[in-house]
């Protein structure tokens, strides 16, 4: 007779905020942190190994997206890769229309806003009640001035992936700059620059169990984008400064180790969430799944559910052993219900009941099942609580 294996707390399902630095990965940083600390800059032979771990790590990323290593600058995450996309763009060319979609992550959202009080025209694509972008308001949307239009492949909150290829043909018939925000895609699914039209993709290691603090920017070759930090003529003059060299070769290893089992892992993610989804919906009543049934990322479930607030519900998650979020970490301190939501049509109030769960790697079928269990026991007690305080 088999026992059931015995389950570690905490468990750990917020995967989309960060991933654990994988053990193999962090192997592969060492030497750079040590014994081969060489600035990749330098001329000397500890400057080259740096420079040669540098120049494999970008043909490693290349690869893996579909684009030449020249196209890929690297950055210090997600968030830089983004504002140097939309501001780039902006400082190198006299059109002044931009587009991006209401569900974009704050790192788009916010640039975008700052170019909008200093001149630009910022137009905001709105989403269905999936959360997805349909490319006929984005065709609706384009104008003779339109500089760039800004849609991420897969969203941060419901996982809804959008329909970025045929976004993609549209801006590049009318010769408009696409950019894409790929940080929560890149190893989750396969994503292919050339494939999509992006002239600039933005991406980060830390969602793919990679260091934190190091991202990239892909750039078409010949796309006009204005350098992003001035200094040193590190990244071929378009980002100076000293390159994390530990960090990108981090990044290098998560992509090239994640990628090679990124389909079996899919499928294995993806009936964990259909699984946990199901048990939550049968258990606690007045709940529902958002976002789109099939175009959604694998390891995503996120839900809403009715008179209780979502703070509550992680308080109580947590004091259980469970690890989750309401929406982006980036966007935790706020008490705002998020904007992605809002911009699905969710009511505002049904919106502070939110709950994203993001499954991983260590993710096993007990972890859900005891997820799913606890769920269901926290919003009870949070609605016998209020049914006691409105008595």
């Amino acid at each position: 007779m088999q026992s059931t294996p015995a389950l570690e707390l905490p468990v750990y399902l917020d995967h989309a905020a960060t991933t654990p630095l994988a053990p193999e990965v962090l192997a592969d940083m060492l030497p750079f942190l040590t014994e081969a600390y060489g600035n990749a800059s330098a001329l000397h032979s500890l400057g080259a190994r740096a420079r040669s771990a540098v120049d494999q790590a970008r043909e490693t990323l290349a690869d893996a997206i579909g684009a030449d290593p020249e196209e890929v600058y690297f950055t210090s995450g997600g968030t830089e890769a983004d504002n140097w996309a939309l501001k780039g763009a902006a400082a190198a060319s006299g059109r002044k229309h931009l587009l991006v979609s209401a569900v974009e992550h704050h790192a788009v959202l916010h640039p975008a806003a700052t170019l909008g009080r200093s001149g630009w025209s910022v137009e905001t694509i709105p989403v269905d009640s999936q959360g997805r972008v349909d490319p006929g308001e984005v065709r609706a949307r384009l104008r003779n001035d339109t500089l760039l239009v800004s849609v991420m492949h897969a969203n941060n909150e419901v996982g809804a992936i959008q329909p970025v290829r045929e976004i993609g043909a549209l801006c590049r018939e009318r010769g408009v700059l696409f950019h894409v925000d790929a940080v929560q895609s890149l190893g989750k699914i396969p994503v292919r620059v050339r494939e999509m039209h992006a002239d600039m993709a933005s991406f980060s290691a830390h969602k793919l169990y990679g260091p934190k603090g190091v991202g990239a920017l892909y750039l078409r070759r010949g796309a006009r984008v204005a350098p992003w930090m001035e200094g040193g003529e590190q990244e071929r003059g378009k980002r100076a400064g000293t390159l994390n060299v530990p960090g990108i070769v981090g990044f290098a290893s998560a992509v090239r180790r994640t990628l090679q089992g990124l389909e079996e892992e899919s499928r294995r993610l993806a009936a964990l969430r259909d699984r946990l989804a199901a048990q939550v919906l049968e258990r606690v009543p007045d709940s529902t799944l958002n976002g789109p049934a099939q175009e959604r990322l694998p390891g995503f479930a996120h839900f809403c559910f009715g008179g209780i607030e979502g703070e509550s519900l992680l308080l109580a998650l947590d004091m259980a052993g469970i690890c989750a979020s309401a929406g982006a970490a980036c966007s935790s301190g706020s008490t705002e219900p998020s904007h992605v939501l809002l911009a699905m049509g969710i009511p505002l109030e049904r919106a502070r009941g939110a709950l994203r769960l993001t499954l991983g790697r260590a993710t096993t079928q007990e972890a859900v099942d005891y997820a799913a269990a606890r769920i269901a026991e926290a919003v009870a007690g949070l609605r016998s609580m209020g049914s006691l305080s409105l008595a």
